[in-house]
């Protein structure tokens, strides 16, 4: 959540609200079980040991999904490593059922990698698949395999090639603080630096194609809207508006920048088409609107507003005056993010006669509320793009780290993230 805002909204959480709703379901872990998977250590055919083990990645990047159980690697010692060796019987005493093989071969100063995958249960291979690269693009192929697997044994489109931004703050010997904006695998691993500042950076956001990010830099002692490609880091000021310039969100075409202005007095929510930088004032209320997420048909704008007296959530069309409140289970929720199905919205949520800010998803048909965060004090959830992951910003042992969970509430875990503290997490679309 950006800084300026944060500290606005928390302001107004002391003020009393009106509206409620009938109690809803409030669930606070995940239910069934996950699937018992074996992803066995890939045979490799070169001399000199690779730097990481495909396996391994695949394991995690299953088990971060929520939907599978990796078998522990102690657990698959003497058995069968290569699918022309497959016994059922003892995989199937081991509980798993699929299984995943591979194997690695040099092949003209590159790799190439096979795997398949078996249905423990019916007996039978359900799908083959290859992948080729050079070594330091080792995690990037098992990254891909992780997808094949999931979507073909899910029918959800994998999300484990997908990139991670976020912000990291480290105190320096001279008392003052550098800010770096950072890109790294979903995981956190492989962070390279794409800007560095001894002024704040906030709310880092992907372009629907994954080539530009938008963020909010204090470089020139006040906040103002940037807009960086990636491959090239060539960057463009976006906003130079009196007051605050904050939170930015591409549309889905990526032709549209949703923003918070207080230029004429009060926060307010604002789209600017940047191809003219046409600007369009989206809301218009005495209240703070903040933090934009657009809905997928690039007409709805999600928003976080205490109009009704407490942070809550709400949207609204472009060109409408109305604006239709979402939640109404506590007494704040704040940072709107959708699934990519729409049907779960995912934000930072407090129940009321409580102090502590979680991660929550609400199930926007039923209207049941998943809580998937057991720390005190999250912040700034961002969703993977197929809707099963999510990271989130937190606390642990005084220290910003960042944390990430499974829809289902079945998985939460930190990630491995440079030193300092971390905040400000984004996750990118789908790659090409």
């Amino acid at each position: 959540m950006n800084t300026l805002i944060r500290i606005a909204l928390m302001g107004l959480i002391m003020l009393a609200g009106t509206a409620q709703a009938a109690d809803p379901l409030i669930i606070s872990g995940g239910n069934d079980r996950a699937v018992p998977i074996a992803v066995v250590p890939f045979g490799w055919q070169g001399g000199n040991v690779l730097p990481e083990d495909m396996s391994t990645i695949i394991g995690n990047d299953l088990r971060n999904s929520g939907s599978f159980e990796p078998i522990p690697r102690q657990n698959m010692i003497s058995l069968p490593t290569q699918a022309s060796e497959v016994i059922y019987r003892d995989w199937k005493a081991l509980g798993a059922q699929y299984l995943v093989v591979g194997n690695i071969q040099p092949a003209a100063g590159r790799l190439q990698i096979q795997f398949a995958v078996f249905n423990v249960t019916t007996e039978q291979q359900v799908m083959t698949g290859s992948v080729g690269g050079s070594l330091d693009q080792l995690r990037d192929m098992a990254h891909y395999a992780s997808d094949q697997v999931f979507e073909k044994l899910t029918g959800i489109k994998g999300a484990f090639s997908t990139r991670l931004l976020y912000v990291t703050a480290e105190r320096l010997a001279t008392s003052n603080t550098r800010y770096t904006l950072q890109r790294s695998d979903y995981d956190g691993a492989r962070a390279v630096t794409l800007l560095q500042s001894r002024e704040p950076i906030l709310s880092p956001r992907y372009s629907p194609d994954g080539r530009r990010i938008a963020y909010v830099s204090f470089e020139q002692k006040r906040p103002r809207i940037f807009i960086q490609h990636i491959d090239t880091g060539r960057r463009e000021q976006i906003t130079n508006f009196e007051g605050l310039n904050g939170a930015p969100a591409f549309s889905p075409d990526g032709n549209r920048l949703a923003f918070v202005l207080s230029k004429d007095g009060n926060p307010e929510i604002y789209v600017m088409d940047l191809g003219s930088r046409n600007l369009q004032r989206l809301t218009n209320h005495y209240g703070i609107d903040t933090e934009p997420f657009w809905g997928a048909d690039g007409q709805t704008i999600y928003f976080t507003s205490d109009r009704a007296g407490k942070p809550q959530i709400y949207k609204q069309r472009l060109g409408s005056n109305n604006a239709e409140r979402v939640t109404f289970v506590g007494n704040y929720n704040a940072n709107p993010k959708l699934s990519a199905d729409e049907k779960t919205l995912v934000m930072i949520h407090r129940q009321d006669g409580y102090t502590n800010f979680k991660v929550a998803a609400q199930d926007l048909q039923r209207g049941n509320l998943r809580l998937l965060s057991d720390s005190t004090l999250d912040e700034s959830p961002t969703v993977a793009p197929n809707g099963t992951m999510l990271i989130y910003a937190t606390r642990q042992q005084g220290r910003g780290v960042l944390m990430l969970a499974s829809i289902n509430g079945r998985v939460r875990l930190p990630l491995p993230t440079a030193q300092g503290e971390v905040r400000e997490p984004s996750w990118s679309p789908y790659l090409n």
